[in-house]
């Protein structure tokens, strides 16, 4: 199984296979990547060799005893030096939430997580529905059918809703991070390892460049590890002697069905190899049994409440808020996906690939690619414990379930893979005590020590740093106090106008006729702009709905592969047919766009100052002024300028209702 793994890492983790196969995913970078590796891997190789060739012929110059003593330090201080290591990865995370990610939720998923969190932490499983969607409705946010709430499991935004309710929503990560450094310690130190190599795996997952930048992030990922990592020790337990422990299994089953409650396939990947090895043990004897059958019941217990969520919000307890929103074609299978092409299992293939190239650079930012010791410790290593077996099988179920999910998981990294990280430390810790049961010689086996210190320190000088100044400058327009500018600004008690970019407003039109989420994809996508914009406020005005829209834009189907991108507004997606119509509203959504705007669905968080923000959709916006006429109205924009300061400009309510009836 272990040689199985380390093949996997080998070709999907060094080798361009998506560059090879035409269409679909692509490396464009890989090039650059590898002559970083094989630069700072050379370098790295380099120093190793000539440590292992002196320290061969003056062994003396080693001193063994180092870092065996302070593991030994670290195995005597048990809990108390499990929880100071924690209380840093807290203090790291926390920091990385504060300075490089502004302790505010940056992608769309966080975004609308909190959303939901605020939700739960003011005591419902969702909002009513606003009398005109359009104004209030976001990528993925339901608001169909009276109601209002998010895409995600109910078990993401319940751990953010702590958070609210503590008011501080942005240590919610740092918080499991920590949590999870301390669960994986206690596992650590239940394993058949040196206290060297149990240190080092616990080291290298609670400080690696991709656990501590997700964990100042507010993505359920970041949760669900944590409570991967509790089933992971409760499992030890529950399975390190002869004897049945069914508290340990109970304690087990609860731990994964809350990492089921935040992301169900995950959480079955590890769980399903798990109850497979408690069932096996279950023939031993009636109290065995009973284990197995209290950690269904801890299984149970979350996945009862996950159900009654659904059923609040969907109508169905089995159906969760993104089949809702996206239909079958969210789910994990081989099949068209919401947007875009089908997924193939080349496709599949394809992701799986950059899923490991990134982890080459982003698990632990080394001078060389992340995964080479864990890829060799693997490959040499000998017959493994049952522990390790089900940590293999679960990750391999992880791989296997993303290669057939339809979505590039990209963010901070390849976020999908962190349920993989404790598992890729411990290997990589792992691979001296591999090598010297290979009967390597101890000279080789001391260089590839300092081989691995030195890629570990390069990195930490100049990759992590480097990385860190990537994430600070993205996603500036996601970043600021809306409610400290309005404050700054006077703007109070006002309806808040938000200039979101043409194809945004389009889109959230559509979404208001009927027309599914996946469907205005595709007619945003394969339109011209222009007749797009027009065929909207058509069927707006005779109210005919999606199935109106569609007869409309059917005739230009055909000019789909016509289309350009508009250069005028600087947005990739907006296309236009070269001598196609420009009308006159089209020419002024090109001009406002190019004058500058922001984007709306951050403001869903706004809420100081007794303001309301709503998308500016101009002379639709003629449906609220009855709602609000009683406030200010006032526009919020923003200059095209990377980083550029939010403007609040007053509008007069003569001029709106001129330009509302010119349009």
């Amino acid at each position: 199984m272990t040689q199985v793994a380390a093949l996997v890492l080998l070709v999907f983790g060094l080798l361009p296979i998506a560059n090879w196969i035409p269409g679909g995913h692509d490396a464009p970078w890989y090039s650059e990547r590898l002559a970083g590796w094989l630069s700072g891997g050379g370098i790295v190789l380099g120093v190793g060799i000539i440590a292992a060739i002196t320290l061969r012929r003056r062994p003396g110059w080693w001193r063994p005893g180092l870092w065996a003593g302070i593991a030994a330090r670290w195995r005597t201080g048990n809990r108390r030096a499990d929880a100071g290591i924690a209380l840093a990865v807290f203090a790291v995370c926390a920091l990385v939430a504060r300075f490089i990610l502004s302790a505010r939720p940056l992608l769309i998923d966080e975004i609308i997580s909190l959303y939901q969190a605020r939700i739960f932490a003011s005591g419902r499983l969702w909002l009513p529905a606003p009398a005109f969607t359009e104004f209030t409705s976001a990528l993925l946010l339901l608001d169909g059918h009276g109601k209002v709430y998010g895409q995600f499991p109910a078990g993401g935004p319940a751990m953010l809703a702590i958070g609210t309710l503590l008011h501080a929503e942005w240590l919610v990560g740092p918080t499991a991070t920590a949590i999870g450094a301390y669960l994986f310690a206690r596992l650590l130190r239940r394993l058949d390892l040196r206290d060297g190599t149990a240190l080092a795996a616990l080291l290298l997952y609670a400080f690696a460049p991709f656990t501590v930048f997700l964990g100042g992030s507010m993505m359920n990922h970041v949760t669900e590890t944590t409570w991967l990592l509790g089933a992971a020790l409760g499992l030890s337990i529950a399975t390190g002697s002869e004897r049945a422990n069914p508290r340990a299994a109970f304690v087990m089953g609860l731990a994964f069905g809350i990492a089921a409650a935040i992301r169900p396939t995950d959480a079955a990947a590890f769980a399903l190899p798990a109850g497979a090895w408690l069932l096996w043990r279950a023939r031993r004897g009636v109290s065995h049994a009973r284990a197995m059958l209290l950690s269904g019941l801890g299984i149970a217990i979350p996945l009862t409440l996950l159900f009654v969520v659904n059923a609040h919000q969907t109508g169905n307890p089995f159906r969760f808020g993104y089949v809702e929103l996206w239909g079958k074609s969210h789910e994990i299978g081989f099949h068209a996906a919401p947007w875009g092409e089908a997924h193939t299992p080349v496709r599949g293939l394809e992701l799986i690939n950059l899923y490991f190239l990134r982890l080459q650079d982003y698990f632990l930012e080394t001078a060389g690619p992340s995964l080479v010791f864990a890829t060799a410790a693997l490959g040499l290593a000998p017959r493994q414990a049952g522990m390790d077996r089900w940590a293999l099988a679960g990750a391999a179920f992880v791989v296997l379930a993303y290669w057939a999910y339809w979505h590039d998981g990209f963010y901070l990294g390849p976020r999908f893979m962190l349920p993989l990280a404790p598992w890729l430390a411990l290997w990589t810790a792992r691979l001296p005590a591999v090598m010297e049961w290979r009967r390597i010689s101890p000279a080789v086996i001391r260089g590839a020590v300092i081989a691995g210190s030195l890629a570990l320190l390069i990195g930490a000088v100049t990759s992590v740093p480097l990385r860190a100044a990537q994430y600070r400058r993205s996603n500036l327009s996601k970043r600021f106090d809306v409610d400290s500018a309005a404050a700054a600004n006077g703007v109070h008690d006002a309806l808040v106008l938000v200039r979101e970019w043409w194809g945004g407003q389009m889109v959230a039109r559509m979404w208001s006729l009927g027309v599914s989420r996946t469907d205005a994809e595709h007619y945003y996508r394969w339109n011209d702009a222009c007749r797009l914009q027009s065929a909207i406020t058509a069927t707006d005005r005779d109210a005919s709905g999606a199935t109106g829209l569609q007869r409309r834009l059917a005739p230009f189907r055909a000019d789909s592969a016509r289309l350009v991108t508009n250069r005028v507004n600087g947005d990739s997606a907006v296309r236009v047919v070269p001598g196609g119509p420009i009308t006159g509203v089209c020419l002024r959504r090109m001009a406002e766009d190019s004058a500058g705007f922001t984007t709306y669905p951050s403001l869903l968080l706004a809420r100081g100052y007794g303001n309301v923000y709503l998308r500016d959709l101009h002379a639709r916006d003629s449906v609220l002024h009855p709602l609000e006429s009683h406030r200010p109205i006032w526009l919020l924009t923003q200059a095209p300028e990377i980083g550029a300061p939010l403007r609040f400009e007053r509008i007069p309510v003569d001029s709106m209702l001129r330009e509302w009836q010119n349009q």
